[in-house]
């Protein structure tokens, strides 16, 4: 369970204490962008008690530079084109990598998963918070293990886990009180739903 768009301590310690399996910062253009001194600190706040992973997107050269500037991430998100020479200079830094897929995009497709550790699924428009179908999931395979992401919330979570074969689901505004802001209670409310849906397949 990722929760992701964290902007401060507050909620990154939170976040842990609830019991996320890992936690996002965002580095390129949204709402909930951090800079690189902010999201040091929001990552060294939880370090060691979750997988801190930076959302960085490929077009946009300050976000990448942010994540070598040491800004204590473990696994990178990567938005835009993954080119060869991003993946060897991440893997240099012994930093996993998640490749974010737009659905209906040509790249949902063909993208080669074997080169990263994951994928995450999100809708047309990344990042929105909308609410989308993830049918797409049936008309290809991925080899790594695949994020659900896009519109979830404490009440939707456990019907994406029951009905789609992902390792794993990523919220953001959908345990929000306000943009950036994380709402304890609903994060921890889909976390706990989360997992008693995971529990119950596993169980099944």
């Amino acid at each position: 369970m990722k929760i992701c768009g964290v902007t401060n301590v507050r909620d990154a310690v939170a976040v842990a204490d609830a019991g996320a399996s890992a936690m996002g910062v965002i580095l390129t253009t949204s709402a909930r962008r951090v800079d690189v001194e902010e999201a040091r600190a929001i990552t060294e706040a939880v370090s060691g008690r979750l997988v801190r992973v930076a959302v960085v997107d490929s077009r946009d050269l300050e976000s990448l530079n942010a994540i070598f500037a040491g800004v204590g991430a473990d696994v990178v998100q990567v938005h835009g084109e993954l080119s060869t020479d991003l993946l060897r200079a991440l893997h240099s830094e012994n930093i996993g990598v998640i490749k974010a897929l737009s659905i209906g995009t040509p790249e949902f497709t063909v993208f080669d998963d074997t080169v990263v550790d994951a994928v995450l699924i999100d809708g047309p428009v990344p990042g929105s918070g909308r609410a989308h179908s993830f049918t797409a999931l049936g008309l290809r395979s991925f080899t790594r293990p695949v994020i659900a992401a896009g519109g979830l919330t404490p009440d939707s979570v456990a019907d994406a886990i029951d009905t789609l074969d992902v390792w794993g689901v990523d919220v953001s505004s959908g345990v929000e009180s306000a943009t950036g802001v994380k709402d304890a209670e609903r994060v921890r409310e889909f976390i706990v739903a989360a997992r008693r849906s995971f529990e119950r397949r596993v169980t099944l």
